[in-house]
């Protein structure tokens, strides 16, 4: 009877303790990473996420400040959802072609016990290669809007990992700098840190922090404030308090943290697209990435002519021959010097006139007659424009775009994400598939996996990239090395890229025309296959290109893959990146400054014979940054390729079925 008394007693004690505190997991279909929440009456909710028996977040919290008071204190949990499910979709613009991946989910209610008894739903999900949650707001009576004015998310790390991020001087910028790599605890307090942000453990576990979907919602960024890494959205114009206005239902997108136990694995996931909702555009047979000039980078220069270079159709045509020779998808307008193709009085990429008028060309430039003459070639016309002007007349102009023949813009200057400017960017995305035009953000804010939901998205900037040579003498492969652990993590990366000018650093100068830049030949050509990007920038003149070697690499490499994976992967010091496309594999690798020889297993590849042309850094590259070595090698599965790298260098690989 004693022992039954006291069973009962101690049964009592658990439920009245699991009444206060309720502990809610949630596991990856592989067992691997656990996410669980504990919701406390007393206390804000709080969630632990852990890889295998490593611990990565201990404590982190969940919670708002809306103009109706703090939300997270005083809660239960309504009945909880629990699911599993495989995303499984076809991408146009992505890492693989199509991907099926499982996962297991739960829904939590958060039910305020107090007036104004408020519900917010808490979506746990696990993929195998990370965990995400998001915030529902569903429809509910009494509460049928807000203002926020805080989500109070933190990212509370277990142990002292070391970590790798940008820091920000505000919420305005072009996310353009370099990157910082220190342990957790010697991270600035209060600085805004740039997402993805990326953690390596002690046992070589990688966590990467950063979002996706985001939709109607402010741009979230991390600071360390008091050891706690929290969540800082990006607040509306003008003030400083108000950060996102929203009607009932409303969602917040997934904070996410991309798990596994190399580098390489956070490279070639799919998560953030996982996370997004599916393709929102009816007819998506017109979308058809590729490769383009860019010759504002160049200068837009022109050999001796018997015309006037400038903004006219015979400068245009000398690009448009050349991207059609050497077989590039399109040719990219943007003026000439300072003036841009369309009226503007103020003469000013970056800052346009109120009078700015998208829908006039300069009266020398007949753009018809220009889109007419770059189809009859196959290639497409590919504009630059400033999002304000364009936004004014939104309508109108992709109309008349569509209506000259365009096929894509290159928005350019946002340098903002809160929730107005994300909202924009949808509505030029949808608008512009409507009238069946890519975009490519330029001066914009990392991606978040909508090209699924939008393939007409190509790529984004929000990096530091080879348009700074044109200014600037602190480029070089040690900044190019960053980008694949960090921004590279958030999706596509517009980056400026063929340079075909190498010179030792050291003797590196400013030139507005015609620049230099100090990666070898082979790092120029290993990144068109480590970047991820839908629209790969060929941007100095047809005579830095035609009959030198490499440009032949670049004529032929895609901007759309099948399958994408990490051979090999060492944080800021080397990648080794391989994507599939059809039979063909392509493989990317770029180096730091210092010389080094990785060695490249080729398991990835299918049985059979195949052949590995092999572009490789030179005993003379050192000294001429634009020498390669170009070798032709049998290759079958699980065989070791080793690739010498010079400083700044890099390796360049054609894998295909021995014919």
């Amino acid at each position: 009877m004693k022992r039954l008394l006291t069973t009962m007693a101690a049964a009592l004690l658990l439920g009245s303790a699991g009444y206060a505190q309720k502990t809610i997991s949630v596991k990856s279909p592989d067992g691997q990473i656990r996410m669980t929440v504990r919701v406390d009456r007393k206390s804000q909710p709080e969630y632990d996420v852990f890889y295998g028996k490593t611990q990565l977040v201990d404590g982190g919290r969940m919670g708002f400040v809306f103009d109706s008071g703090e939300f997270g204190r005083g809660l239960r949990t309504g009945r909880i959802e629990r699911r599993s499910g495989v995303e499984r979709y076809d991408l146009i613009t992505g890492k693989s072609s199509h991907v099926e991946e499982p996962y297991t989910e739960a829904v939590i209610p958060l039910l305020e016990e107090a007036a104004p008894h408020r519900r917010i739903n808490v979506v746990i999900r696990a993929f195998n290669d990370g965990a995400a949650f998001r915030y529902v707001f569903p429809e509910q009576e009494g509460w049928n809007s807000y203002v926020m004015h805080d989500e109070l998310t933190s990212f509370d790390l277990a142990g002292n990992p070391k970590a790798l991020t940008m820091y920000l001087a505000s919420y305005t910028t072009s996310h353009e700098g370099f990157y910082t790599q220190t342990d957790y605890e010697h991270l600035d307090e209060g600085k805004l840190m740039e997402m993805p942000t990326l953690f390596t453990y002690p046992d070589g576990t990688v966590m990467s922090i950063t979002e996706a979907a985001i939709r109607d919602y402010a741009g979230l960024y991390l600071s360390k404030e008091q050891g706690s890494l929290r969540g800082k959205l990006s607040p509306l114009p003008g003030q400083q308090r108000e950060k996102v206005r929203a009607s009932l239902p409303h969602r917040s997108p997934w904070r996410v943290m991309m798990i596994g136990p190399e580098v390489g694995r956070l490279i070639a996931s799919n998560l953030l697209t996982n996370l997004n909702d599916p393709c929102a555009v009816a007819d998506t047979t017109w979308i058809r990435p590729g490769k383009t000039t860019f010759t504002w980078w160049n200068g837009c220069v022109t050999p001796d002519t018997t015309f006037l270079a400038g903004n006219n159709f015979p400068t245009n045509k000398y690009y448009i021959d050349f991207a059609a020779r050497s077989g590039l998808d399109f040719h990219s307008i943007y003026g000439y010097a300072e003036q841009p193709w369309y009226y503007d009085p103020n003469m000013n990429f970056e800052f346009p006139s109120s009078e700015a008028d998208i829908m006039q060309p300069l009266r020398t430039l007949d753009m018809p007659y220009i889109c007419k003459y770059a189809a009859e070639q196959g290639v497409g016309i590919h504009l630059w424009v400033n999002w304000k002007p364009l936004y004014e007349q939104l309508d109108d102009a992709l109309a008349r775009f569509e209506e000259w023949g365009v096929k894509g813009m290159m928005v350019d200057f946002m340098d903002r994400d809160d929730q107005e400017m994300i909202r924009i960017q949808e509505e030029i995305l949808a608008k512009s598939a409507a009238h069946k035009i890519f975009v490519q953000f330029h001066g914009s804010s990392k991606p978040s996996g909508l090209n699924r939901t939008y393939p007409n998205e190509f790529t984004r900037e929000g990096t530091r990239n080879y348009e700074c040579y044109k200014w600037s003498l602190d480029m070089g492969a040690d900044l190019d090395i960053a980008i694949p652990f960090t921004r590279l993590l958030a999706g596509a990366t517009d980056y400026h890229l063929g340079g075909f000018r190498a010179v030792p650093k050291e003797k590196l100068q400013i030139r507005y025309s015609n620049p230099w830049v100090t990666n070898t030949r082979c790092h120029m050509l290993g990144m068109y296959v480590v970047l991820e990007s839908y629209l790969g920038m060929v941007c100095d003149t047809p005579q830095a290109y035609e009959g030198q070697p490499g440009f032949e690499f670049i004529r032929k490499v895609p901007t759309t893959w099948d399958e994408t994976v990490v051979p090999a992967a060492s944080v800021m010091e080397y990648v080794c990146v391989a994507r599939r496309k059809g039979a063909d594999w392509w493989v990317g690798a770029i180096n730091n400054s210092t010389p080094r020889e990785v060695t490249l297993t080729a398991d990835f590849l299918g049985d059979g014979a195949y052949t590995a042309e092999v572009y490789i850094d030179t005993a003379e590259t050192a000294d001429d940054p634009n020498q390669l070595e170009k070798r032709t090698v049998s290759l079958r599965k699980g065989d070791k390729l080793t690739l010498p790298m010079a400083g700044s260098g890099g390796a360049a690989i054609h894998i295909y079925p021995t014919r």
